[in-house]
């Protein structure tokens, strides 16, 4: 079993300098009934806030969620978020830029969206989420044979019709995601620690699902720490776990509390 991340809360607390990536969804904050529900938790905006205020923290949230929900979310000047995996970005200064050409992306995921709406038709339990830069069907509500038969489905036939050079399909747990190459949390990291580094400072990524493999991948490379959000036991490039986004939460609230501090503070078992 991975050590679980609070093992490194010194390290990363002593830190002159702290880059903070993180999920959202799954790590921060549990999921929502569907991707394109807004419910804001004022727990974590109030975290962030913190975590903002730290002394020489830079904090980015690095979501699969189309950027304007993300900024819906987390209304706390002075983070950087990033929307479908980094392909949008409204940065901690307040410019909001896209990496890509939007007509470059677009007329793909034109014909392809209604050769999935019609595989979703009459059918219970799905969900097709436009993204604007990408297109991603939800089945976790459908049953298991009709979300393997739908999803098969559309897969073969997005395959069949995209650019391999362009474009990519996404999968996970009843998913499947249609998006270009370079919505990618590991590249959107190496593009953040390229285009602003930060000497002598430490990165961490904190992440649930296969979707963060690769930024765990970079931040290790960097020499960074990675934690995965997970109860189960599998195959991860992470280096430490926590089992729940209330343990990211009560981790990151840890790492807030100055050094000369942590003798009055009480840690609380998210056990209850």
């Amino acid at each position: 079993m991975i050590p679980l991340a609070f093992e490194i809360t010194d390290r990363i607390q002593q830190a002159n300098k702290l880059r903070l990536f993180l999920d959202y969804d799954g790590t921060l904050a549990d999921f929502a009934p569907t991707p394109d529900d807004i419910l804001p938790d004022p727990e974590v905006i109030d975290l962030l806030t913190s975590l903002r205020n730290r002394s020489k923290t830079k904090v980015s949230i690095i979501s699969g969620r189309r950027l304007s929900h993300v900024r819906a979310l987390l209304p706390v000047p002075g983070i950087t978020l990033a929307g479908t995996y980094g392909i949008e970005i409204y940065s901690a200064d307040g410019i909001q830029y896209d990496r890509l050409v939007r007509e470059e992306i677009r007329p793909t995921l034109d014909r392809i969206k209604p050769v999935w709406e019609s595989l979703i038709k009459d059918q219970n339990g799905f969900y097709l989420e436009d993204k604007g830069w990408s297109l991603a069907i939800h089945a976790r509500y459908a049953e298991d044979k009709s979300s393997r038969t739908v999803l098969k489905a559309a897969h073969t036939s997005t395959l069949e019709s995209i650019d391999a050079e362009k474009f990519k399909i996404l999968g996970g747990d009843k998913f499947i995601e249609i998006g270009p190459l370079q919505a990618n949390k590991g590249l959107t990291v190496e593009y953040f620690l390229s285009s602003d580094p930060w000497e002598s400072s430490i990165s961490v990524f904190v992440g649930d699902d296969d979707k963060d493999e690769e930024a765990f991948k970079v931040v290790n490379k960097y020499g960074g720490e990675s934690v995965v959000v997970t109860t189960e036991q599998r195959f991860t490039a992470a280096n430490w776990r926590l089992s729940s986004p209330s343990e990211v939460r009560q981790w990151l609230s840890e790492i807030i509390v100055p050094v000369n501090s942590r003798d009055n503070y009480v840690y609380k078992d998210s056990t209850g």
